[in-house]
Parts: structure tokens; sequence; C-alpha cells
């Protein structure tokens, strides 16, 4: 199969900071920032997610109450945007080649699983949500729904482009092609994750094929 392998220039990627969200107006960021910070320190000394009330944070954070629910409307949604600060930033893909894109979102997911890894306040924030539904399923909305969206963008571009095979079910697709990346970060927990080159060797595995031919020779 041929593949589309042309990479955008790096110059044509904007620097993911200027994807990070922004609420109200620049002289409320400090109190935002205070505000992520008592979360975070709350939980290094031993709270956890369900310990914490508007009004613990609040004071912790120096700040009312009102200042915390201009920009939430409820705790669970702060909670989330704190559980995503913890992880790696979002991908940001510059719509380049279907193949790049793969990369980058795969590449994403790596840097994720080693977040993880690597923080023990993401693992135990990420653990906590099985068994606070509204906080979970807020989770699920805000932050994976759209990561799997755009996933599922990627591949409905590669099979308009005809990268990839049109008589498949999309979610086939998307599965086969985020399913090795979520074997490691997800299922095996200790599966390696540290070669930078990880995310390229899984896509092309994939547009390239891992199988032989029904004669027995290699695909060509």
């Amino acid at each position: 199969m041929q593949t589309d392998t042309t990479a955008p220039a790096p110059s044509d990627c904007p620097d993911p900071e200027s994807f990070a969200p922004r609420r109200g107006r620049p002289r409320s960021e400090a109190a935002e920032q205070a505000i992520f910070a008592a979360v975070e320190q709350l939980m290094e000394d031993g709270a956890s997610l369900a310990d914490l009330s508007i009004e613990r944070i609040a004071a912790a954070a120096g700040v009312g109450k009102a200042t915390i629910y201009r920009r939430w409307p409820n705790k669970e949604a702060l909670l989330v945007d704190v559980v995503a600060r913890l992880e790696a930033p979002e991908p940001v893909l510059c719509g380049g080649s279907v193949r790049e894109d793969l990369v980058g979102m795969i590449e994403y997911m790596r840097q994720r699983g080693l977040a993880k890894r690597s923080r023990w306040m993401l693992k135990a924030a990420l653990g906590q949500m099985h068994s606070w539904p509204e906080l979970r399923n807020a989770y699920q909305e805000r932050v994976i729904k759209p990561r799997r969206e755009l996933a599922r963008d990627i591949v409905r571009r590669g099979v308009a482009e005809g990268v990839l095979r049109a008589d498949l079910d999309l979610e086939l697709l998307v599965e086969v092609l985020m399913g090795p990346i979520l074997v490691r970060t997800v299922l095996w927990d200790e599966a390696p994750l540290d070669d930078p080159g990880l995310a390229e060797q899984m896509v092309d595995a994939v547009l390239r094929g891992v199988g032989v031919s029904p004669s027995g020779g290699e695909s060509h």
C-alpha cells in the first residue's frame, strides 16, 4: 500500500501553548493558577478527590467561593481541569500528512502514559475516578471524547485520501491504529514506553501491514 509520508514543515506547527484554554480577563489568570495550585497541594498532602470541597479549595487558594464558581459550574468541572493539567499537553496536529497526524496522536498517548507512570498524583486521580461516576462521566465527556473524535477525524481523512482502506468499519480502523499504544499505556503498565520512535514504528507497522500474502511470500 502506498503510504502518505509527506511531513509538514516544523514552522507550520503552532506552539502547543497557543492552544491552552483561557478564561476571563488576563488578570484572572493569577486566581486560576492559585486555585489549581491549591488543589494539587491538597492532593500532595493526602486529600483524595472526594475529600475536596469548594470551600476547602477556596480557603487553600486564598480566594472566595464565588471566584471558583465564576470559572467552573461545580467541583467536578474544576477537578476535570486539574486532572487534565496533570497530563501531557494536548496533541497539536498540523494537518499535514495522515501518517504524520497519526504519529502525532500516538506520540501524545505515549507521553500521557509516561506522565501517568511518573506523576503519582495523576495516577491517583485517574484511579479515583472509577469510584466517582459523576467525575468519571465529566472527564469522559470533556477530555476523552474529544480525543477519540480527533482520532476518528484523522482516520476519516486517511480513508478519503486513499491512505487507509475504505472497505473497513471506521471504528475498527481507529481501534487497529490506536490499540497498540492503549495496550502499553492502559493494559500493560510495565510495557516499555521510553523509545521516542515508538509512535512511528506503530503507525508504519499498520500502514505497511504486519502479515504475509496467503501464498506465504512477503507482502509488497
